[in-house]
């Protein structure tokens, strides 16, 4: 009886693939994840009887909340802890968002095969499906479908669970990368819908990036794009954010290294992340001028970055060097900066190389070293307010503390 059952049949067919595909762990980039986790919701959906006075709707979620909180072997413990985490991820908004989040932390737990085991022996919340219908309450069809779910638990999966904000809405899940900074005066108030160098819109509980503005260090990062999402700042979720909760948020940490998450428009193949087009739309109709933005604008205008070695090598000019003094702090670049400039000396093209333990500056057509300092030589490395095409690094000039600083100046 089990082989007339169709969702068996796919779902099998999905494990084979996933087996197949050979990579291990088994990532959120496997091509064949978001087809086994649809089938395997379908499975857990089928047949499940709704309530005679229907005030709420049931999904397999339900069912998930009220196993027993007791078992042998202290399995059903980690089940609770799981539910306990699904229920408190403040990035879950619905039903549907929690029980996705329970099966992708069960497959990496390897605890699938269990909560399915579990509900077997619960009767209470078996007869929540139809066993005329149902995978779940059909005796026949349970037999494969738990024998594979004992399948699955012999597969290696390795998710990001933070990546969890559009699980309420698709198993399709965006691309998420992490945009680290320092606090400095540059980085901006939160005025209005101004933030960290950006223009934002509350849509819907979500922050978007309408606008990436020129000269702001979100610019110069060149990591930040418009249309991308605001997810978190320091583990701080902002899904269903409130207009001005990004300042709020921002303003406690003021001071504080920043680490934003930002879910990118972009999804893997460079087109448009599905999921945002309602969103996109809604934006497009209330600024007229809004434009998803492919690249940093730096990457889009300038052809001055290049590869070496697998390194980004930045073509840039050098400007010159002005002893400082004996204190090579960060206050000295308002100082410094001018001094080079009123020398006007010849611009140099450079080729300038950022390495792992040094920075090595050479000519651009000699490939000769011009200088090259180890990390820990230099002091402070910054712009000046109103001028950030410049930039300045401060290095001792010898071994005594005391000596002179030296500013090498590069204009990006």
């Amino acid at each position: 009886m089990a082989g007339k059952e169709p969702l068996l049949g796919t779902l099998k067919a999905c494990i084979l693939s996933i087996q197949a595909a050979g990579s291990s762990p088994i990532t959120d980039s496997c091509p064949h994840l978001a087809s086994f986790c649809e089938i395997l919701e379908m499975i857990l959906r089928k047949g499940i009887k709704q309530s005679v006075l229907g005030f709420k709707k049931r999904d397999y979620w339900h069912w998930l909340e009220q196993l027993s909180q007791q078992d042998m072997c202290g399995r059903l413990t980690q089940l609770s802890v799981m539910i306990e985490r699904a229920n408190s991820c403040k990035k879950l908004l619905t039903v549907q968002g929690r029980g996705r989040f329970f099966l992708r932390l069960a497959l990496k737990k390897k605890l699938l095969a269990t909560a399915i085991q579990h509900l077997v022996h619960t009767p209470k919340l078996l007869e929540w499906y139809d066993p005329l219908i149902s995978v779940m309450g059909n005796e026949d069809f349970m037999e494969p479908f738990l024998s594979m779910m004992l399948v699955v638990t012999e597969i290696n999966f390795s998710l990001d669970l933070e990546n969890s904000s559009f699980l309420d809405d698709s198993w399709l899940l965006p691309v998420c990368v992490t945009y680290e900074t320092v606090p400095c005066r540059e980085l901006g108030m939160v005025l209005s819908c101004t933030f960290f160098g950006c223009v934002i819109r509350y849509l819907d509980g979500r922050i978007f990036i309408v606008e990436v503005l020129p000269g702001s260090q979100a610019e110069v990062d060149e990591l930040v794009l418009a249309g991308d999402i605001i997810d978190e700042i320091n583990g701080v979720s902002l899904r269903n954010a409130q207009n001005g909760q990004a300042g709020t948020v921002l303003q406690k940490l003021k001071g504080k290294p920043l680490c934003f998450r930002l879910i990118r428009w972009k999804w893997h193949d460079g087109a448009l992340y599905r999921p945002l087009l309602s969103y996109l739309k809604v934006l497009q109709e209330k600024l007229p001028t809004f434009q998803l933005q492919h690249e940093p604008k730096r990457l889009e205008e300038s052809e001055d970055i290049c590869l070496q070695d697998g390194r980004l090598v930045y073509a840039l000019q050098y400007l010159g060097q002005a002893r400082v003094g004996l204190y090579g702090g960060k206050e000295v670049l308002d100082t410094g900066i001018p001094m080079v400039l009123e020398q006007q000396t010849l611009p140099r093209e450079v080729l300038f190389d950022v390495k792992e333990t040094e920075v090595i500056v050479k000519e651009k057509t000699s490939s000769e070293v011009l200088f090259h300092y180890p990390y820990p030589e230099i002091s402070c490395v910054g712009r000046r307010l109103g001028n950030n095409n410049i930039f300045a690094f401060c290095i001792m000039e010898s071994s005594d503390c005391f000596s002179p600083m030296y500013f090498p100046v590069s204009c990006v």
